[in-house]
This record gives structure tokens, C-alpha cells and sequence, in this order.
């Protein structure tokens, strides 16, 4: 679908009037463009980086309605969250799949162990599903051995779910290009275009991927604002006063062998009693989040977890997993995103809610806050406002599919096993039968310890959009957060897959590798924030010297 030359063919046939541009290619982005697509309208997203480059590549990876949610009194965005989960797991098998959590009731805490239980009830009222039981002390030990015994008082199990968000995102866009719908990365829009009476009616993209930066005016029924945590930046250009809070949270990723888990659990932090998941994925092991205000000195595009957050996860570790006796040396990697949430003005940041807006200013209309979940709806809500302005007034409220049904045949014989196949067809949906066929069977070995296989990178330089080896390792095959040194110590198993495959000579790939690198370093390192050492080299073995 997006072959070598994909971008300057979509640049040469873009000069045309759009019935809707959207701004913003993350989940958000990505299911406004999947529902407008179905309802036949010409619709072009613009995505400044790459796909699913921010908040959607950084979340906590749960499809999840919230539970601590439930503390601050935002039943409403609970209820709509959890009844979403069950339709991703019904509507994204393999891509979206149940994650059983255990819940601990510790005397210390000053929790009592039927409030918790109270709340695993309402959790699946709201669904409504029956999913949760209790255990006794000696139930949850014999589940979870590395779990804190002091003071444990038993405790709950429940059910959420988990998805790998950036590939989510890829094939809700995949599908909806698929369908008719247009989407192109590293194409910020510089600007709005308005109406002598000042309404939005277009803009003005520049392709951050050619040198002369080519710009193009794009005239558009509809403008759509659907850049997250950015979202009042776009604003700004219509004069509306900003509105959103950045939080940042953050999260540690270690080696599963280092901390085994065979299920979520919900950690609370001995300081303030905030509760934090630990939870397996993708081959690895997860603690999070964080939840603070992102200062404005700090990087507002590309955030990290900081030292002190560092600490405060590792401290929450090491305190729910004594016996695991984790260090700063057992961080695998580290990633943070910005949240878009409503400014209340609640005093924490964990007091604001998770709710959704829909704005529309001078016809520009805005969708933020909310969270992954309940993207359809969201972009439901917002496709419905601006229905009236659009060819034939589509009705967005009718039910249409999202992801596309997988596919009844397979080719035959499979290389490979049926976990594999269930992983493949999560992340690739109909497009898995030409990822079988196409690539070689040798490289659909699993890599390390992980579910990902080798062929994932060559299918990925193919046909998915990489402009940069970032896009690669840290998007489209998860590579840098999921091996140590971001994978530097595959050098030549990746550059063998994936170099031909993008058409780049060795001055290109040696610059790549070293700026992708450099960032690795700075962003999703166990040191992050810290200058990259030693890294202009052209192989692997320099980096773990």
C-alpha cells in the first residue's frame, strides 16, 4: 500500500478540494479518518511526525474503562470506557486481548478490603459482564509468589484487556486507506487557511521530509483538530485561549525473566498511596504510570521519564515485588506521553477527569481529551457535528465496522505456529494472508523472547510508510522499548532486512542508525535526558562496550 515513492504520489494528487482534513494522525486521528472513509467522503489526514508518533505510541498499552477512575467519581467515564473495552474485544481479536488484573487489600494501605470489593463489582455492573471473584491471602500468593505478604489482606481479580497501541493505530489507518481515505506522515500543517469572515476552510501543509520543504495550500469543508496533546496549539491560530492540561506519565519496561508475571497487578506506592499497574506485554513487563504536569521547559513534543519519576516506579517495584529486588541496572527502557486532559484545576493531576470535548471555533472544530478506548465515540461525536457541512449530511451515529473481519483463508503450509498466527492476525487484520505469502519463511522465527517475528521488519520497510528507522524500531515493530540497547545488539540482522527494502545506500542508513541511536539514548533509555556517549558508530558492539 504505501510502496517506495508513496509519499510524492500522494503530494502530486493532493491539490484538490477535500470535503475534511484532519490534523492529527494518532488513534484519535486514526478513527475519524476510518468512520469518515466508510461514509465516502474524501478525507485527508495530515500527521506532522509519524504515525502514532505521540501520546498513541506511549500509552500504558491497556483498553481499560478506568477502574482507579472509580475513586475520583467519574462513573460516566467508566462506564462508557469499559463498554467500549468489550466492543475492541469483540470487534479486534488478537489485537485487543483480556488482561486478568489482581488487586491486593493491604492493612497499610487504609483501604478496607469490601471497599475494593464494592469496586470490582460496579466495574463489571457498568460493562456489564460478571468477571471478578475474591481470594485469600494464601490464593493470591500461590497466583502472584513475588507479591509483598506484609500486611496483605487478600484481595480481588478482574478483567481489563491490552493492545499494542501503535499497531493499533496503523491498522485502523491501514483500513481506512483501504477504504478510500488518504493519510500522509511528516506533514505538519504550518497553518490555517480562513473565509474573508474568518472561517477555517483549509490549510497549509509542509512535507518535513523534503529539503525544500514544498509547501500546499488545501482547501477543506471541514478541518478537523485532532492533534492530542497539540490540540491548543492548533487553536491558538483561531484565537481560542488554551484549554488543556499536559500530563505526563511515564513507565519502566523490564526483561520478563527479571520480574515473571503471569498477570496484571494493581501496585499502590508506599508514599502516597497512588495507585500503578505492573503488567506483561509483548514479552516484557510494564510499571506505570506516572501522572504529572509536563512543564513547558521540558519537551513538548518528544517527553521522558525523569529521574525522579524513575525512582518513584522503582520504589513502587520494589515495594509491591520484594522479593524481586529490583535495581535502576534491571530497567530494559523507559517511554512517556502527554495526556490531553481538561483543565478543571483540580490540585492533582490525577483528580482531573478523563472525559472528552468537542469544541467547534470559527469552524474549527477540536476533539481532545477522552482516552484510547473510546476512540470510536469520540470520533463519532465529532464526525456527527460537522455532519451538516458535509456532502449528503452523513449520519455518524449508525454502526459501522472499524476493523476490518479477518480473513478465512490462509495460505498453506503456514510458516508459522498457531500463537504466532494469532499475533500476526491482531496486528496485520486482512493484510496477514499477504504478510504469510510474501515474505520468506525463514524470518518468521520469533525474536529473542519476544512475540514479534523477523519478517515483521521486512514487511514493515515494504509496505508501511517508514520514513525514518525510528518509524521501524519504535513504531512499527516495537523493537527499541522491548530489547536491551533498543536493539542495537541486531545491527546486522536489521540492516540485512530492512535496508534494501527502503531503498536507502549506506550514507543513508549509517545517519539513520545513528540518529535513531542518539534518540534511543535521550528518550527511552533507562538514563533518558542524558547525552548519547559514543554513539556515531555502525555497528551494534560500540554501544554495548
Amino acid at each position: 500500500m504505501w510502496h517506495r515513492g508513496w509519499r510524492d504520489s500522494i503530494w502530486s494528487a493532493m491539490d484538490q478540494p477535500w470535503d475534511m482534513v484532519i490534523i492529527g494522525g494518532g488513534i484519535t486521528g486514526a478513527g475519524l479518518l476510518r468512520e469518515a472513509a466508510q461514509a465516502g467522503l474524501r478525507v485527508l489526514l495530515l500527521e506532522a511526525r509519524d504515525f502514532a508518533f505521540g501520546t498513541s505510541s506511549r500509552s500504558s498499552k491497556l483498553v481499560h474503562g478506568g477502574f482507579r477512575y472509580l475513586r475520583n467519581g467519574q462513573i460516566s467515564v467508566t462506564r462508557e470506557s469499559v463498554r467500549e473495552r468489550e466492543w475492541m474485544l469483540h470487534e479486534a481479536p488478537h489485537l485487543v486481548t483480556p488482561l486478568k488484573f489482581l488487586l491486593p487489600s493491604y492493612a497499610s494501605a487504609g483501604t478496607p478490603k469490601w471497599q475494593l470489593g464494592l469496586g470490582v463489582f460496579l466495574y463489571d455492573v457498568l460493562a456489564p459482564k460478571w468477571a471478578h471473584r475474591g481470594y485469600s491471602v494464601q490464593q493470591l500468593m500461590r497466583l502472584c509468589p513475588l507479591m509483598n505478604p506484609t500486611d496483605l489482606q487478600g484481595g480481588y481479580e478482574y478483567f481489563d484487556s491490552e493492545v499494542d497501541d501503535a499497531r493499533l493505530v496503523l491498522r485502523v489507518i491501514r483500513e481506512a486507506v483501504q477504504t478510500g481515505g488518504v493519510a500522509l506522515n511528516y506533514a505538519p500543517v504550518e497553518r490555517l487557511l480562513r473565509t474573508a469572515d474568518g472561517q477555517v476552510c483549509g490549510v497549509v501543509v509542509r512535507d518535513a521530509d523534503d529539503f525544500a520543504g514544498r509547501t500546499l495550500e488545501i482547501e477543506a469543508k471541514v478541518v478537523i483538530n485532532a492533534a492530542g496533546p497539540w490540540s491548543d496549539e492548533v487553536r491558538s491560530q483561531v484565537g481560542a485561549a488554551p484549554r488543556l492540561r499536559k500530563l505526563r506519565g511515564s513507565h519502566l519496561v523490564f526483561d520478563a525473566e527479571r520480574l515473571p508475571l503471569k498477570q496484571a497487578v494493581t501496585l499502590l506506592h508506599p508514599a502516597d498511596n497512588r495507585a500503578m499497574f505492573a503488567f506483561p506485554w509483548e514479552g516484557t513487563t510494564v510499571i506505570g504510570t506516572t501522572d504529572l504536569d509536563h512543564p513547558a521547559d521540558l519537551d513538548q513534543d518528544d517527553p521522558f521519564a525523569t529521574p525522579e519519576e524513575i525512582d518513584y516506579m522503582l520504589a513502587a517495584a520494589r515495594f509491591s515485588f520484594p522479593a524481586a529486588d529490583l535495581t535502576p541496572a534491571d530497567v530494559l527502557s523507559t517511554y512517556s506521553g502527554l495526556r490531553p486532559v481538561i483543565n478543571t484545576g483540580k490540585a492533582s493531576p490525577s483528580q482531573e477527569s478523563r472525559a472528552h470535548v468537542v469544541w467547534q471555533e470559527d469552524g474549527l472544530i477540536t476533539l481532545t481529551g477522552g482516552k484510547l478506548t473510546i476512540f470510536r465515540i469520540m470520533a463519532k461525536q465529532a464526525l456527527q457535528l460537522a455532519s451538516s457541512r458535509l456532502p449528503g449530511s452523513p449520519d455518524f451515529t449508525l454502526p459501522r465496522r472499524i476493523f476490518n473481519p479477518l480473513p478465512r483463508s490462509l495460505p498453506a503450509p503456514l510458516p508459522v505456529d498457531i500463537n504466532q498466527l494469532s499475533y500476526l492476525l491482531g496486528r496485520y487484520g486482512a493484510e496477514t494472508p499477504a504478510l504469510l505469502s510474501s515474505m520468506p519463511a525463514g524470518e518468521f522465527t520469533c525474536i529473542h523472547a519476544l512475540p514479534s517475528v523477523w519478517a515483521e521488519l521486512r514487511w514493515a520497510a515494504r509496505e508501511e510508510g517508514v520514513v525514518h528507522l525510528d518509524d521501524l524500531l519504535l513504531r512499527r515493530v516495537r523493537l527499541g522499548i522491548l530489547l536491551p540497547n533498543g536493539g542495537a545488539e541486531e545491527y546486522d540482522h536489521i540492516r540485512a532486512l530492512a535496508q534494501d527494502e527502503l531503498g536507502w545506500d549506506d550514507d543513508r542508513w549509517e545517519s539513520e542508525w545513528n540518529a535513531y541511536l542518539d534518540l534511543w539514548q535521550r528518550r527511552y533509555s533507562p538514563t533518558p535526558g542524558e547525552s548519547s556517549i559514543s554513539l556515531n558508530v555502525s555497528h551494534a558492539s560500540a554501544l554495548s562496550a
